[in-house]
């Protein structure tokens, strides 16, 4: 059996007494187990509302963040990486955020297995590995097969929200989602993305910040 190729590296960060706390005694709470059945959208938030998907949320700063201001819409957070995912449900427990789930598990296999096709209304990547030598560029994430899928997960108007500080994996992905059939350019995304410390630290190294939005068709 062939090893698919990952976007991502599990390091062995350290993860803190109170990450580890959380992730013991509020992933049952605000944490959903990975499954490979589809996700009933309304039975996991109560109620029938636009959702977005948030692949690799980091420690979560941002995610809260867009949550907290769009109590309106669900928010879905998708990471690997254990002190992320417990700072995450820290801050989903502390701000009581009823909108916001966690599934630490591949984004991959969560989008092609737990998320029914047309079901979200974003999905939002910002500054993902960019993988800089050029010998690792196939561990890029946005490449055609996952722009497809994508496009089959949103809702018609749905938008696909990238962000980087990368200028070739800017035009990689730009490249990329232009070629995908059932995507076209958008002038804006489904939320106002809020400044990442990814984002300060490209800004520090004077790179420039790039936002694309490709709507489904």
């Amino acid at each position: 059996m062939t090893r698919p190729i990952r976007s991502y590296v599990l390091r062995q960060g350290r993860t803190t007494p109170a990450q580890q706390r959380a992730l013991e005694k509020l992933y049952p709470k605000y944490g959903l187990l990975f499954t490979g059945s589809p996700l009933s959208l309304p039975e996991v938030f109560g109620r029938s509302a636009p959702v977005v998907v948030e692949i690799g949320s980091g420690m979560g700063e941002t995610t809260a963040a867009i949550a907290k201001a769009r109590p309106d819409a669900d928010f879905i957070a998708l990471e690997v990486h254990g002190p992320g995912v417990g700072s995450l449900l820290n801050r989903i427990s502390n701000d009581e955020l009823r909108n916001l789930r966690v599934i630490r598990h591949d984004a991959v296999e969560v989008l092609e297995r737990m998320i029914a096709d047309g079901a979200l209304a974003a999905i939002h990547l910002f500054f993902p590995d960019p993988w800089p030598k050029k010998r690792h560029h196939k561990r890029r994430l946005v490449q055609p097969q996952f722009a497809a899928l994508a496009a089959r997960k949103l809702a018609r108007g749905g938008v696909m929200h990238a962000a980087t500080d990368w200028p070739d994996y800017a035009q990689h992905m730009d490249e990329v989602l232009a070629a995908e059939p059932l995507l076209e350019r958008a002038d804006g995304g489904f939320t106002v993305r809020p400044p990442t410390k990814f984002e300060a630290r490209g800004r520090r190294l004077g790179h420039a910040i790039r936002d694309l939005y490709f709507r489904r068709r």
